[in-house]
Parts: C-alpha cells; structure tokens; sequence
C-alpha cells in the first residue's frame, strides 16, 4: 500500500502542533533555565519540519504517485484473511485475556494462526499449547512479568 508522502507530513505536522500547544501548559521549575516542556518541545520542532519536507516532496509528486494505491495482497483472500485473522486476534486478546487468562487466550490464537498457515489442526493444537506454555514460563516465571490467570486461577502457581 503506498500513501503519499505529504498525508503523513501533514498528520506528522498536526501531532507536532498539539504536542506544541500541549507543554505550553507545562509548569516552570524554579531556580532552572530549562523546564519539562523543552525535550518534547524540541522533539515536537523535529517532528514538524520532518512534516513539513514531507508535506513539500509530496506535492512536489502528486503527479507521479497517487494519494492512494493499494497493494497487491489486497487482492488475495488468503493474505486478506491472515491480516484479518492478526488484527482480530490482537483484539481479541485485549478484551479477553483478562477473564479467560494468557494460556487459554493465546493457545486458541496460535491454533488459529497456524490453522490460516495450512498447519493441520491436530498438530496446530499441540504445538499452540506447547508454545503457549513455554511462552508463559518465559514470562511469568523467569522474567516475573504478571500474566493474568484468568479461568485457571485456581492452578495458577
């Protein structure tokens, strides 16, 4: 998918405008020349003339490059539906990883993933529950992360 240049210089130059008018409101620390709005704030004039050469190269290139073009995989239904099925899943695990828990929600979104991927659904399961589980040792046991339990929380150790 191609999008011109001057669309994202435009939306580029927008968030460097609303970071600028946003540490306006930023106290002054006194005793200090410096105050908490002057990285974001050079950050956001960084941000703003990036914006602003992109916004020129892209008018410079309407004539060439169209605003908008999609891309060829667009087209084919099964790259169309394994985008479809990450971005669901993505959501999915958002909203139900907390009730349902780490193991149950990515074990039934690996088995599906792989099941878009032609991986047969017997062995989708078994490698989703054990990926599943060594993904949850990885995490919660040696790098301490707190993984929610969720329906296994009666087993949870």
């Amino acid at each position: 998918m191609k999008i011109n240049d001057a669309v994202f210089g435009l939306l580029l130059t927008l968030i460097s405008l609303a970071v600028l008018s946003t540490i306006q409101s930023y106290p002054d620390i006194p005793g200090q020349q410096v105050g908490p709005a002057l990285f974001p704030g050079l950050i956001a004039l960084a941000l703003g003339v990036c914006g602003i050469v992109l916004m020129y190269r892209g008018w410079q290139a309407r004539r060439t490059v169209p605003w908008w073009q999609t891309a060829d995989w667009l087209h084919s239904p099964r790259h169309l539906s394994g985008f479809m099925l990450v971005t669901g899943g993505i959501v999915f695990y958002i909203l139900a990883s907390t009730d349902l828990g780490f193991l149950p929600a990515a074990c039934l979104l690996m088995w599906a993933l792989m099941v878009n991927l032609k991986v047969p659904p017997v062995r989708a399961a078994v490698l989703s529950l054990l990926l599943s589980a060594l993904v949850h040792f990885a995490f919660y046991a040696l790098l301490r992360v707190p993984l929610p339990w969720g329906v296994l929380t009666p087993w949870a150790w």
